[in-house]
């Protein structure tokens, strides 16, 4: 795996960022690509399409921490979600899933059907 992301080391404000995968979803990049503070980051799913597009990437699976500590999914996470999806959808690249990341926990949309 290329890259490591500031999430795996518990960051104290908000981390959000993608793992771009190729077309047998093999890992190209992690990268983490939008900071904050500790109670949310701006992101912009029209940059996450651009990094997809230059990293030749055909699906991805983002990623944020909660600083808190707690995993659960908000409202404004589950409107980004569906707003990446739409656009990465546009350019051909498939959303697998959006994981919320906390030190020794982490919960995935996918699993919960929120994806």
């Amino acid at each position: 795996m290329h890259g490591q992301s500031a999430c795996a080391f518990g960051a104290t404000i908000h981390v959000f960022g993608c793992i771009f995968l190729d077309d047998r979803h093999r890992v190209i990049v992690v990268e983490d690509l939008f900071f904050g503070t500790i109670d949310g980051a701006s992101v912009h799913p029209r940059v996450i399409a651009q990094k997809a597009l230059a990293h030749n990437a055909a699906a991805a699976i983002a990623y944020h921490n909660h600083p808190s500590g707690v995993p659960e999914s908000s409202q404004a996470d589950l409107r980004i979600t569906q707003r990446i999806k739409d656009v990465l959808c546009l350019v051909y690249v498939r959303l697998l899933n959006h994981l919320v990341v906390c030190v020794g926990e982490c919960t995935w949309f996918a699993e919960r059907g929120l994806i």
